[in-house]
This record gives C-alpha cells, sequence and structure tokens, in this order.
C-alpha cells in the first residue's frame, strides 16, 4: 500500500500521545502551524494538565508581544483532549511521546491502527530505539516513521526525520513538510542506534572523560579550552552537569552497547563513578562542579597556569617556526640549539616525548604548543615527562606576557582541543561514510541540535583533511587505539586533497 500526505492543507489534524514536556512541546508548534491537534495521555487528567500548560504557554507568548491575542485564542480552540486512542480516528498524523520503553510503544501502536486510517502516519518521537524495530508490530509499517524533536521543542528548531526498513518516500517527504510547518528544521536520518545528533554527541562527552581519565588535564582545564580555542558555548564537562550525568552516563553505555562496543563511543570508570555516587551535575548540586541552589556554579576551579617566573629570553624553534613570531613576541627565536633555552614546538597528533624521542631533542627543555584553533586568549602547553619545569615556566611566562592564558598539561598525544576536534569530525566523516545523513544535513543537525560552532564535517574542513588524517592517524599509532582510527571517508579525502564534503 502507497499513501499520500498533504502537510499543507487546511484541515490538517495532528494527534500527539503523550502530554509529557516533549509532547507538550510538539503540541505548542503544531498549533503554531495553524494545525489542530488531538491530545492523550493515558494517565487520568494528564492530557488535559499538559493541554493547559500548553495554553498558558502560549498566553505568557502573547502577553510578551510575540504571538497575537487572536492567534492565540483561535489555538487554543483547535487543542482538543480526548479520553482513548479512538479519538485519533480523524487524524492524518499521530506523533507518539510516551516514555522510552519498546513494550510500552508497540501497545500503542497496535491500538491506534484500529482507529486510523491506512495512510495516517505513525511517527515517534523517540531518542534512542531503532524505528525498524518500533515499527514491527505495525500493520502498516510503510507509515511509520522516525519524528525526533529536541527539549524545549519550542526553542530547539531542530528535528530528525528518521526512515525505517520500511518507510516509504511518501512518510518520509511528508514529515519533512510537517516539520517544516511547524517552524522546525528538519533533517532525514538513517535508522541508526542514536540517530543523528546522539550519535555524534559522544565524541566530545567522552574524549573530554578520556583525557581526564588518563590525567592529562582536569575538568576546568578542559572546559576552558574547548570554550576560549575551539568557540563551543560550554565546555564538555559543564554540559555534562548541565544535561545531568543520570541522563548522559545511561545513555553512553546504550550508545556503546547499540554500536557493537565500537571503542569511539565508549566512556571511562570516572563517569560510572559519578553517576553511583549521584553526582548528577546541577540539579543535585555537585557534578563535575559543585552548585548552589540557583545552579550557579560554587568556587570554580582557574584552568589558568599562573608563574611568576621570568618570560624566557631566547628558545630553539625545533617544529612549527610560522606560529612563534606572534605567540612568543619580544623572545628571540633561534633555529640552533644552544643547549641552555626552551625548546619549543607545534605538534599535530603527536605527543612530546614521542617527538623529543624522534628528533633526539633534550626532553628536559622541551615545551609542546597546540598549534590548532583560536590562539588570541588562550594556549594550551605539555611537556614530557622529566621536564624541566623551569623551561615550562619561563615559556608560560611569555605567553602571559603576550596576552595569553596558558594551560599546562601533561603529554598528550593531540593535546586538548586538537584531539577533541579530530575526534569530533571524524566520527562526522564516519556518519557519512555509513550515510547516515548527507554530510550538509551532519553538520546541520549539530550545529542546530548541540549548539556546536562548526558542524563535524566543517572542523575537518576548517582543519584541513590532511591535517585532520595526520591527527587522528598519529594519535592512533601512539596509543595503539582503535578508539582513533581514521574514517575512510576522512583517509580518501586526505589522499587525494579533497575537502570532507566532496561527495563519493
Amino acid at each position: 500500500m502507497t499513501g499520500s500526505f498533504d502537510a499543507g492543507r487546511d484541515d490538517l489534524i495532528v494527534g500527539v500521545i503523550g502530554a509529557g514536556a516533549m509532547g507538550q512541546g510538539i503540541v505548542q508548534v503544531s498549533l503554531q502551524g495553524g494545525m489542530s491537534v488531538v491530545l492523550f495521555d493515558a494517565k487520568s487528567g494528564g492530557a488535559a494538565a499538559g493541554a493547559a500548560l500548553v495554553e498558558q504557554r502560549l498566553d505568557r507568548s502573547a502577553e510578551r508581544g510575540r504571538l497575537e491575542a487572536d492567534a492565540v485564542a483561535g489555538m487554543k480552540n483547535k487543542l482538543t483532549v480526548v479520553e482513548d486512542l479512538s479519538g485519533f480516528a480523524g487524524c492524518h498524523a499521530v506523533v507518539e511521546a510516551v516514555f522510552e520503553d519498546l513494550d510500552v510503544k508497540h501497545a500503542v501502536y497496535t491500538e491506534l491502527e484500529k482507529h486510523v486510517s491506512a495512510d495516517c502516519i505513525i511517527a515517534s518521537n523517540t531518542s534512542s530505539l531503532p524505528i525498524s524495530s518500533l515499527g514491527r508490530p505495525c500493520e502498516h509499517q510503510n507509515r511509520f516513521a522516525g519524528f525526533h524533536f529536541f527539549n524545549p521543542v519550542p526553542l530547539m528548531r531542530l528535528v530528525e526525520v528518521i526512515r525505517g526498513s520500511s518507510t516509504e518516500d511518501w512518510v518520509v517527504e511528508g514529515l519533512v513538510k510537517l516539520g517544516e510547518r511547524m517552524g522546525r528544521t528538519p533533517v532525514v536520518v538513517r535508522d541508526h542506534p542514536g540517530f543523528l545528533v546522539n550519535t555524534g554527541g559522544r565524541a566530545f562527552t567522552t574524549e573530554a572523560l578520556h583525557i581526564l581519565h588518563e590525567g592529562v588535564a582536569v575538568q576546568a582545564q578542559v572546559d576552558a579550552v574547548m570554550r576560549d580555542c575551539a568557540h563551543f558555548r560550554m565546555g564538555p564537562f559543564e554540559l555534562m552537569d548541565l544535561t545531568g550525568v543520570d541522563v548522559n552516563y545511561p545513555a553512553s553505555l546504550i550508545m556503546h552497547q547499540q554500536n557493537s562496543y565500537d571503542p569511539r563511543i565508549r566512556t571511562v570508570p570516572f563517569h560510572k563513578f559519578l553517576h553511583d555516587a549521584g553526582r548528577f551535575g546541577r540539579k543535585t548540586g555537585h557534578g563535575n562542579y559543585r552548585y548552589d541552589e540557583a545552579g550557579k556554579m560554587i568556587d570554580p576551579p582557574s584552568p589558568d597556569h599562573v608563574t611568576d617566573a621570568v618570560p624566557a629570553e631566547r628558545v630553539f624553534v625545533a617544529e612549527g617556526a610560522e606560529i612563534f613570531s606572534d605567540l612568543l613576541a619580544g623572545c628571540a627565536l633561534s633555529e640552533t640549539d644552544d643547549g641552555e633555552s626552551p625548546i619549543v614546538a607545534a605538534l599535530y597528533g603527536e605527543d612530546a616525548s614521542t617527538f623529543a624521542a624522534r628528533r633526539s631533542l633534550d626532553h628536559t627543555r622541551l615545551v609542546a604548543i597546540d598549534p590548532t584553533g583560536d590562539l588570541s586568549k588562550r594556549a594550551t602547553i605539555m611537556t614530557p615527562p622529566g621536564a624541566d619545569l623551569a623551561a615550562r615556566d619561563a615559556v608560560a611566562a611569555r605567553l602571559n606576557a603576550n596576552g595569553r592564558a596558558v594551560v599546562a598539561i601533561k603529554d598528550s598525544p593531540g593535546f586538548i582541543a586538537q584531539r577533541m576536534r579530530a575526534m569530533i569530525g571524524n566520527l562526522g566523516c564516519e556518519m557519512v561514510q555509513i550515510e547516515l545523513a548527507t554530510p550538509d544535513d551532519i553538520d546541520l543537525a549539530m550545529r542546530l541540535g548541540l549548539n556546536y560552532p562548526l558542524g563535524p564535517l566543517e572542523i575537518i574542513d576548517d582543519l584541513g583533511t590532511g591535517l585532520a588524517y595526520r591527527i587522528m592517524a598519529t594519535m592512533q599509532e601512539i596509543t595503539g587505539d582503535d578508539r582513533y582510527r581514521p574514517s575512510p571517508w576522512l583517509r580518501r579525502r586526505a589522499l587525494l586533497g579533497l575537502g570532507a564534503k566532496v561527495p563519493s
């Protein structure tokens, strides 16, 4: 059976099952899109309570001048609360937004199909359950798809339209147009564990946790670098505390399991320790940081390396001379080693120990600097084991004298921002490789869904495909960890000198 769906019809009726926060948001954007809405919730009085909250929010929008009072009154008249699923008989599309339980959702669809027409689209707002599994009990699996909104729905512009194994084109096209009518920006995604945004977002949190786990840097250092040098609105540990460890830790386990235990998705024991200790973040007053009752951070630790050392007067530049004339302005930059001055090097993917051994340098005087990202406010430096801290502090003092805050970390392939950005970009390349979505939609979804400054493929192009591949391959070689294996999509484009979005 092939159906049809006209998202632009004046008499379009959308059904919403589940009157929680997500369901209420879907109701609101549907009403604001000019559609009639039917709302049901299994909890007695739940639908009426949810409808009342939607109406209150619409009233506040009118009071603030965002909506016309007459328009709000019209929206309220188009909202109907029903007591059972038979009330969805006239719907053209139904969006299910109940809690994440496969059996509960299956029961909903089985009952719903008794009452709606064969060409009524049935969509799930699930954030994690496979669409093909969800649609299994449906008599008409062809009209079943995912329609994944983000919380809070009225503020988050993105919606993922997920095509299941049986979903027909008219359903996908209809949901795209329906999402646009709701004022959202739809991206079409292939059915996959976590879909697009939840998959792509793994690298930001988990790589930060690996940096912490390895003793390379602490939370405040990682967060400061990702804000100042990579332009993320929040650092990964701040974001973890905001979303809640009770949410992101179980999600990490599920994602790792459903992705066949891919090492690129795995988390670390510290994540579990936070969860088991009930340190969920802002909601409990303690996560990676401490918070007051208003959610404000209490005594946040400084990420800055503080030193009263005399700024370096002379350094031997072993690698990356082009960046040091600015970063170390006022310091003599030498091409020869005098055996006493600090040795500086701009490294990509390599750790200081490997570089010193490869070049037969005096590792005690070596100070490596991350040359990637925005270095106008902050620079990241690292030293190998056994380093002369006087050499490190002299270089840090020179960076301070030139207006840069300094984060001093332990030896690590890829520093902080370099390895995190490369990991985010590499995972994006892998999502393109497996045809999860188009390169443009992946970038768009990650910017809209997670407020990334650049999408994953845009990050790769910002680094350059050749350099991004070099960073990933070097980190894999040094660590021996397939977590850092480069995506074939990235490798091929790097070898050919092509941009990250060049199609196959």
